[in-house]
């Protein structure tokens, strides 16, 4: 049945459906997505002069992406509130359970007591230690087994049900989920990463890896479930959910979300996600971060799951100054951050590579029970490793008070007067020797069990143990310099600053220093660090002592390797994603990465006007290339434009089904205008509104080093190469990836995906 030509369903005129869309493990077009988002907007703007209820429609697209930011700071401030308290109560369920409900955690369940002493202000009738509950008392060496038996059980318990729940339900909640969200943020497409199951097995596994005593944290977690939030609601809105690059724009802020609500630090979050997650980070996206920060700290503040009415996590008051003189000391501890960064990235680089190729990564709920049983067995006896990391790191922070009983504030007070604010340096008592070796050995348990933690199959973030890491090295640095100070205030170092009697030296202040360069170590921030440092303490006079130790610690570990953890990551999975800091130096040309090479058989391609179906059908089924170059003919080789696999396989089904006529015979034209056919000729196919008439293409002569940064700046997918107008060759994103790394002298075919 032959139809007249003007009855020919034309493609241009009614979008086939699942068009311009992306398979799994692909990248996304940015400047596609771009282009289609300003003819969406120009569209809208002209008809909202036509009418009252277009400009209304035009108001409500401009206010929507206010409204989503909204939404997404609401829901992740509400669900870090509840993983916050629910993480609180399950870390003290290991120890005990309160008797007035069992809902309470250990502080709760004290507040209300009348019973409390201040120096035991932790021990009340209403909160139960197990030994208490099953054996009747607290004392004794069976009291002791008995709390030690139940904290290691509670803890396989809670790392059992957590790596159960990943494996059965949701592969990707695993990680802290920073790499995939880099990676997913410069264009890639990962589905299900950021799905429903995804955020609802994240928000519980979190909870229960956190409150297994695990050496991890929550706060890189909380980056991945503020973006599976942002994903999520996305969906409400069609000028997100159609749009790949405009959804990129929206999952930036939701990062800035999640920093703001695992520290309470919104305008540290919104530096975070600028200078370490985003690719691309337009201004009109730092001002919706911003807003969406406040409300997620906001909903934070009002649920209050710290109790303390602060959005701070490790509260800080410190009195004194500090010293010119006491840089060399935040520099020292600026080395050994950027030291330990170095080889912690190595360490478990190295790890996770075991963990790949040999049998440790076919058992991971064998390796999660393992570690768990290790770092519980080792931790109880030691009380700074026994607490949740979180407490070690405030009490590492924590200036002494004369009515502090922790064992590191118990100095000789004989000399002090009760009157000043302020305390002199003190000597040191028994305690603080005890609670100096004790810390010693949690720095090196600390340092060891997280190269192995990181990266199991359980959501594990690296941000609270670097912490605690540098807190540790720090608070032992300070300690040993207030004890120089003090028994040798007449040294030259000391002279003129330090006098007897005088408060010189802050050991909380050493403390917080040292957690900064430790985490700057490993993650390489620096803008962001410092200011989510003075954020999450309270501590801003600080800011230049944060700002010495930030720099020296990246200085010494970008000496020792470029790549920050979350790079390293990136590169071990094989994602494809360019890194915008790295330098390319090699002198070669587009023609020597380009593809066909010599060896290789000819570039498929299409032609405007001279292929059947069934001839695109076999050329599809016989490649598995993403797209095909459209040429004018085979012999002239001048290009016209470029066609996606995916497109032009929904376009051939969707012409079958609903367009009379179409067969293996029937020609395709890619052309504006189809010549009139033969009346015996099956009906033609237009495919022209599927092509891309303004393809990216640079000579054979171009410099890589300019081909990569036009791929890195614009976001390209792949870049055509042409000689005098004549097509030669293509180069995709894997191409320059295998290109880089072989450079690198790395394996090229670590990169798995397009």
């Amino acid at each position: 049945m032959n139809l007249p030509l003007s009855s020919l369903m034309d493609l241009l005129d009614e979008p086939v459906p699942g068009v311009g869309t992306y398979e799994d493990f692909n990248t996304i077009d940015w400047v596609r997505e771009k282009s289609k988002d300003r003819d969406r907007h120009r569209e809208i703007t002209s008809k909202s002069k036509e009418s009252t209820w277009a400009l209304v429609k035009s108001v409500s697209d401009a206010f929507s992406g206010w409204l989503l930011m909204l939404l997404i700071g609401l829901m992740s401030g509400a669900l870090a509130g509840g993983i916050d308290i629910s993480a609180h109560w399950m870390t003290d369920l290991k120890e005990g359970v309160c008797l007035n409900g069992f809902w309470f955690n250990h502080e709760h369940c004290c507040w209300t007591s009348n019973e409390t002493t201040f120096q035991e202000r932790d021990k009340c009738p209403q909160w139960k230690s197990w030994a208490e509950l099953i054996i009747g008392t607290t004392e004794g060496p069976f009291a002791y087994i008995m709390n030690y038996l139940m904290y290691v059980c509670w803890a396989l318990l809670f790392s059992f049900l957590a790596v159960s729940l990943v494996r059965a339900f949701a592969p990707y909640a695993c990680g802290s989920g920073i790499p995939e969200i880099k990676t997913i943020l410069s264009g890639f497409i990962i589905r299900g990463y950021l799905g429903k199951w995804t955020l609802l097995i994240k928000t519980v596994t979190l909870v229960l890896a956190v409150s297994s005593g695990l050496s991890l944290g929550k706060e890189g977690p909380l980056v991945h479930v503020a973006c599976c939030c942002a994903n999520i609601l996305c969906h409400l809105f069609t000028k997100y959910r159609k749009n790949e690059a405009k959804r990129r724009e929206v999952l930036s802020a939701a990062a800035a979300v999640g920093v703001s609500v695992a520290f309470g630090a919104p305008i540290g979050g919104v530096l975070f996600s600028l200078e370490e997650v985003s690719y691309y980070f337009p201004l009109k996206t730092l001002w919706r971060s911003f807003f969406a920060a406040l409300v997620a700290a906001f909903t934070l503040r009002s649920i209050n799951p710290f109790g303390n009415s602060r959005l701070v996590l490790f509260y800080v008051e410190f009195h004194t100054p500090w010293h010119l003189l006491e840089l060399i000391p935040f520099i020292l501890l600026g080395i050994f951050g950027g030291l330990w960064g170095a080889f912690f990235i190595r360490a478990n680089i190295a790890w996770c590579r075991r963990r790949k190729t040999t049998w440790l990564g076919r058992y991971p709920v064998l390796e999660v029970l393992v570690v768990t049983a290790v770092t519980a067995v080792v931790a109880f006896p030691n009380s700074y490793t026994r607490t949740s990391t979180s407490e070690l790191i405030s009490e590492l922070f924590n200036d002494c008070g004369l009515l502090d009983s922790s064992k590191l504030c118990n100095y000789d007070n004989a000399n002090v007067t009760k009157s000043s604010n302020e305390l002199p340096d003190r000597p040191a008592g028994a305690d603080v020797y005890t609670a100096m070796w004790q810390l010693s050995l949690a720095l090196v348990f600390k340092m060891l069990i997280t190269v192995v933690t990181f990266g199991m199959k359980v959501p594990s973030g690296l941000f609270i143990p670097s912490l605690a890491v540098g807190a540790i090295a720090g608070r032992l640095l300070g300690i040993g310099m207030e004890q120089l100070a003090y028994y040798h205030h007449d040294w030259v170092i000391f002279r003129g600053w330090c006098s007897p009697g005088a408060d010189c030296i802050t050991p909380g202040l050493y403390a917080m220093v040292g957690a900064a360069a430790c985490l700057g170590g490993v993650t390489r921030m620096t803008v962001s660090l410092v200011v989510i440092m003075f954020e999450l303490t309270g501590g801003l006079e600080y800011i230049v002592p944060l700002m010495a130790a930030a720099m020296t610690s990246k200085w010494v570990a970008d000496a020792i390797g470029r790549e920050s953890i979350y790079e390293a990551h990136i590169r071990l999975n094989g994602y494809p994603f360019l890194e915008a800091k790295e330098e390319f130096s090699h002198k070669t040309l587009a023609m020597d990465v380009m593809r066909p090479r010599r060896s290789d058989p000819p570039l498929s391609v299409l032609t405007q006007d001279g292929m059947t179906v069934g001839d695109v059908e076999s050329l599809i089924t016989d490649t598995t290339y993403s797209g095909f170059p459209v040429v004018v003919s085979h012999e002239s080789q001048r290009l016209v434009g470029f066609v996606l696999r995916r497109d032009l396989i929904i376009s051939i089904d969707n012409a079958r089904q609903r367009q009379d006529g179409i067969v293996s015979a029937s020609r395709i034209f890619f052309t504006e205008y189809t010549p009139p056919q033969p009346p015996s000729s099956p009906p033609p196919l237009k495919l022209r509104g599927i092509m891309d008439l303004s393809p990216f293409t640079v000579t054979d002569l171009t410099a890589m080093d300019i081909v990569v940064d036009i791929f890195r700046k614009l976001g390209l997918r792949q870049c055509l190469i042409t000689h005098n107008g004549r097509l030669l060759g293509i180069i995709t994103k894997k191409d320059i990836l295998k290109h880089v790394a072989q450079i690198a002298n790395r394996d090229p075919d670590s990169i798995l995906f397009n």
